[in-house]
């Protein structure tokens, strides 16, 4: 079910080969990722995959999940934080360290996701998720995209994503 906008929040419409976030689902849904996605940090590539999931959510811009294979794992050192999603679980968090060069809290991963919604999240269970603001690039195929604004989401703005979106100052509500 998706969650009609709150008062005043005028959702963009999507065109041709674009998607609103507000045509998203509330609980939030496991997509295959459109194009090869790919995150860059200290001149290096340190997760690339074409099998990457996104999890797509109403007003939130997609967040995508690279399997472990298709991942640095070298260059991740777990940090002990923990954070909750309601419909996912408990995630654990990662710096990403390249060369001496250090992304603070810059990837995340859900070991052991809830999946008594039905909605499909042990899909992604040691899959790694990044944010986009704390490494170089993450990019979809060709395009290299934004993150999403307010530092809390990870999710990945491309140029064929339709919002307003959430986390920007006053969406705290939404």
């Amino acid at each position: 079910m998706r969650p009609a906008p709150p008062p005043g929040v005028l959702p963009e419409k999507a065109g041709t080969n674009e998607e609103s976030v507000w045509d998203y689902p509330r609980p939030p849904e496991i997509r295959k990722a459109p194009a090869i996605a790919e995150v860059r940090f200290g001149g290096q590539a340190i997760a690339k995959s074409s099998a990457a999931l996104r999890v797509c959510e109403t007003a939130g811009a997609p967040v995508y999940y690279f399997p472990p294979i298709d991942v640095r794992e070298d260059c991740l050192i777990e940090v002990g934080d923990v954070s909750v999603c309601e419909w996912k679980g408990a995630a654990v968090h990662f710096d990403v360290v390249v060369d001496g060069k250090r992304a603070a809290k810059a990837a995340f991963s859900y070991p052991d996701p809830f999946d008594d919604l039905g909605r499909g999240f042990q899909r992604i269970a040691g899959w790694y998720g990044f944010y986009p603001a704390c490494v170089d690039a993450c990019i979809l195929g060709q395009e290299i995209v934004r993150s999403q604004e307010g530092g809390f989401y990870a999710g990945w703005v491309t140029d064929a994503i339709r919002g307003p979106i959430k986390g920007a100052a006053g969406s705290g509500g939404w």
